[in-house]
């Protein structure tokens, strides 16, 4: 099986992209995205997300505002724009969603990567890993 491979640097963030030349017939599905920060490795199409090769139990919830997070690496990402990727609708302005699962994310991410903090507040503006 033949494998070209890109990849992109940028805030410590890598982006892997790995497609099956051989297999003409359904290209996207070949198609698989890594994302990763240090440790953490997460693979969006598969839903799944490891640190240290150990699996890390998230909520859907909690891994789309992950996968939203790492796509954006290195820029402030507002709540409205997390919101509308990972529950696909507008943020209401009493709405804290997106507050409670950053919260809930951290927390993990503490628990497995002691001592980093990889989830940035931008008061005003939004998160930024």
């Amino acid at each position: 099986m033949g494998f070209e491979a890109g990849r992109w640097r940028s805030m410590g963030l890598t982006q892997h992209i790995a497609q099956d030349t051989t297999n003409s017939v359904a290209p996207a599905a070949a198609q698989a995205e890594v994302l990763a920060l240090g440790e953490l490795e997460v693979f969006p199409g598969a839903g799944l997300a490891r640190v240290a090769g150990r699996p890390l139990m998230l909520s859907v919830r909690e891994f789309g505002v992950l996968v939203a997070l790492l796509r954006r690496a290195g820029r402030v990402v507002s709540r409205e724009e997390l919101y509308g990727e990972v529950w696909g609708a507008s943020l209401r302005a009493d709405d804290r969603s997106v507050d409670v699962y950053v919260h809930k994310l951290r927390v993990k991410l503490d628990v497995v990567l002691p001592g980093h903090r990889l989830i940035h507040t931008h008061f005003g503006f939004g998160y930024r890993v």
